[in-house]
């Protein structure tokens, strides 16, 4: 009888697959998890007696579809950045804090909405947000 001897070789753990588990439990955990910091830490705030100051009130800017201008409803006299400028500047001497938002219709001229932003440039407004509204996401069959 012959006997065939077995070397036994050494045992390996294959680490590969388990580093690409790891690696995508990672990665699913980091995308699905939200962050809210205000459960972090938890704080008594000072009191006082004097009311918050509220934010100043916003200036609008709405342009329409004909690139006219209206500056908090009310209509300017052309398009020209000088009036534009001039109205503006006005406004500041009122409220010099108030933000500017430009609510321009989607087929007005670029350039219409560009004069509106030199404008607010030129008399110093540094806080300047353009309103949109959520586009209608495609539908996928």
């Amino acid at each position: 009888m012959r006997f065939q001897i077995r070397r036994e070789e050494p045992a390996e753990i294959n680490l590969t697959p388990l580093i690409d588990v790891v690696f995508l439990l990672l990665i699913f955990f980091m995308v699905t998890t939200t962050f809210n910091r205000y459960a972090e830490l938890r704080i008594d705030l000072p009191k006082a007696s004097a009311q918050p100051t509220r934010p100043p009130k916003a200036t609008e800017l709405v342009v329409d579809a004909d690139g006219r201008y209206y500056l908090d409803g009310r209509a300017l006299v052309n398009t020209r950045l000088e009036t534009l400028v001039r109205a503006l500047r006005e406004l500041r001497t009122e409220n010099p804090e108030a933000p500017l938002v430009i609510r321009a219709d989607a087929r007005t001229t670029h350039q219409s909405v560009v004069t509106a932003m030199d404008a607010a440039g030129r008399i110093g407004i540094r806080r300047l947000s353009i309103v949109t509204t959520q586009a209608d996401r495609p539908s996928t069959p």
